[in-house]
């Protein structure tokens, strides 16, 4: 998931989201939170909370919105056979 974080950091850098420098001052201020891992070993949910955060300062990906998908996705995984692809139709609550 880590690398999966990172290229769509990349790509969404590349396609003008937003520019190497929010992102370099988003990540910092995520990781050097106080609550930060002092050995850095939670460094790329700090990635991933700067990602959140910047995305939904740009009004792409509103925190409501990350959570409700977020949710989906573990209901989904939740009731999903185990070996069989997690599908977020698999939501109970997907409605459809």
């Amino acid at each position: 998931w880590q690398a999966q974080a990172f290229a769509l950091v990349v790509a969404l850098h590349e396609r003008g989201v937003f520019t190497w420098a929010e992102w370099a001052e988003t990540l910092g201020a995520a990781v050097n939170r106080v609550d930060a891992a002092p050995d850095g070993h939670d460094y790329y949910e700090h990635w991933l909370a700067a990602l959140e955060a910047l995305l939904g300062r740009k009004g792409i990906a509103l925190s409501a919105q990350v959570e409700d998908l977020a949710d989906a996705w573990q209901r989904a995984a939740h009731a999903t056979p185990h070996g069989s692809p997690i599908l977020l139709a698999n939501d109970p609550l997907a409605g459809g």
